[in-house]
């Protein structure tokens, strides 16, 4: 294969960011990072617009192809490069990777804009009706995810990682960002995260730096 100029525009403050820098770090397929700080607003750049209208990240540039859209990004990463076929399974019924989009995904997000969004940026106290509220329906989604996905198998889809797994973990990393790890009573999911870790490497740690920084820095001010 011919090499081609592969950037990615990314802000590891964002879970479906670091699921792709993640894919691309353990994988080893060469790249370039373009940092996009969202919360200084660079993602409203007429620059950035230009490469993505609706001013999300992540984005893939290769050449004169770009692609959004984490889910989009990482099964083209996982098709156009030669990494292991378990990435992104040929076999239909082990493509799960949407069932987050509605389920990890807003609810893990609920919880940290609730516990250190919007008190970060308004100086208001955490407003615990909401929060109790957001954190029952992480529950439900957390036993979706044992009895739906995990009853019989160590990954998502099967017996090996996929993007799936990338996905929903670092949906279910976001809260540790406030300090709350949301698996800590879930003895089933945090082997699955381990098993997660294992499977990638140093790269999980790499990709959640920000994260536990965040994490340390509000620690530091209780």
């Amino acid at each position: 294969m011919a090499t081609r100029q592969l950037q990615v525009y990314l802000d590891l403050m964002s879970q479906p960011c670091r699921a792709v820098q993640i894919l691309l770090d353990s994988t080893e397929i060469p790249h370039t990072v373009r940092t996009v700080a969202l919360r200084r607003g660079e993602n409203r750049t007429p620059d950035f617009t230009e490469l993505n209208p609706m001013q999300k990240v992540p984005v893939l540039v290769e050449e004169d192809f770009i692609l959004t859209e984490s889910d989009a990004i990482m099964k083209y990463l996982a098709t156009r490069y030669d990494v292991p076929e378990h990435w992104y399974p040929r076999q239909p019924e082990r493509r799960y990777t949407a069932w987050h989009q509605t389920n990890t995904r807003p609810h893990a997000a609920k919880v940290f804009i609730l516990e250190v969004l919007l008190p970060g940026q308004t100086g208001s106290q955490v407003d615990e009706g909401r929060l109790i509220r957001a954190l029952s329906q992480l529950e439900d989604t957390l036993d979706k995810l044992e009895s739906m996905f995990l009853r019989r198998q160590p990954f998502l889809c099967g017996d090996d990682i996929t993007v799936a797994d990338l996905l929903a973990v670092c949906e279910l990393m976001q809260p540790l960002g406030g300090g709350r790890d949301v698996l800590r009573r879930r003895p089933k999911l945090q082997r699955w995260r381990s098993r997660v870790q294992a499977a990638v490497g140093e790269s999980f740690d790499r990709a959640h730096a920000v994260l536990y920084a965040l994490r340390d820095r509000r620690k530091a001010k209780l």
